[in-house]
């Protein structure tokens, strides 16, 4: 067995997508780091600034709000997440987040497993295309 390399990857580093609201940032990918199981990555939303509303059909996501206060929807419920606050987001459950603070909101983000393809793994549901830009943008924040 071959001894693991050590891949540090810095925030400022990765190019920030914008696309589906607020800066989203995946630092930890299997084409960043090689990843096999999931992906790791930042959200940072100014005051007024959301998600857009989606799911993610393979994965189930992990959120802990770093700074900041969000409210998450998710499905029909809403949460208020203050700092410290981790919540899972299950497999196909519908959930935005809406930072109406102010100040800026940081979250980390863990999605895992893995879609088959990484167009597969992010499905907008408030009206966003899941195709030319739109694709491009999934591909980025699921892979």
């Amino acid at each position: 067995m071959s001894s693991p390399c050590i891949g540090k990857i810095r925030a400022g580093d990765v190019t920030p997508n914008r696309a589906r609201g607020g800066e989203v940032r995946v630092l930890l990918s299997p084409r960043t780091a090689q990843a096999s199981s999931g992906f790791l990555g930042t959200l940072t939303l100014d005051p007024g600034e959301s998600t857009r509303e989606h799911y993610h059909p393979y994965s189930e996501e992990f959120l802990y709000l770093v700074s900041g206060s969000v409210l998450l929807h998710l499905e029909n419920q809403s949460e208020r997440l203050e700092p410290g606050d981790a919540v899972l987001v299950p497999k196909y459950h519908r959930h935005r987040l809406v930072n109406n603070g102010a100040e800026a909101a940081s979250v980390v983000f863990c999605c895992s497993p893995l879609a088959p393809k990484p167009e597969l793994g992010h499905v907008d549901t408030d009206g966003g295309e899941n195709s030319g830009a739109g694709a491009a943008a999934a591909r980025e924040t699921t892979r």
